[in-house]
């Protein structure tokens, strides 16, 4: 198995929900609405679920060995870490654009 296409579809700054994550393996099946939880110790990934008639979530998709797990955990998380190093990297990149322009004008008033 192999994740072949990997979107990042929506990333959140609050609350223990990170991202919502598609993936497709093998080119072959799509897995929609996988979620990156923060939870209290480190992220970790949450599959597909839905509420039973009992009230409980039931994963719909999920990894049947510890192997397959690690594997989609890691591949999913290291992509949430590009993603989010990339967005702060922007940030600061519109950050910095941002406020040489008022530098630059500061600068002229002062030598007027």
């Amino acid at each position: 198995m192999e994740i072949t296409d990997l979107k990042i579809r929506k990333m959140m700054a609050e609350g223990r929900l990170r991202a919502i994550v598609s993936i497709t393996l093998d080119q072959m099946l799509a897995v929609h609405d996988i979620k990156v939880v923060q939870g209290e110790n480190r992220l970790f990934v949450a599959m597909p679920s839905r509420k039973d008639e009992g009230g409980i979530f039931r994963d719909i998709v999920h990894p049947i060995s510890a192997g397959a797990r690690q594997y989609l955990e890691t591949q999913i998380l290291n992509a949430y870490q590009e993603q989010l190093a990339l967005m702060q990297a922007e940030a600061e990149t519109d950050a910095q654009e941002n406020a040489e322009p008022e530098t630059a004008s500061a600068a002229e008033e002062t030598a007027e």
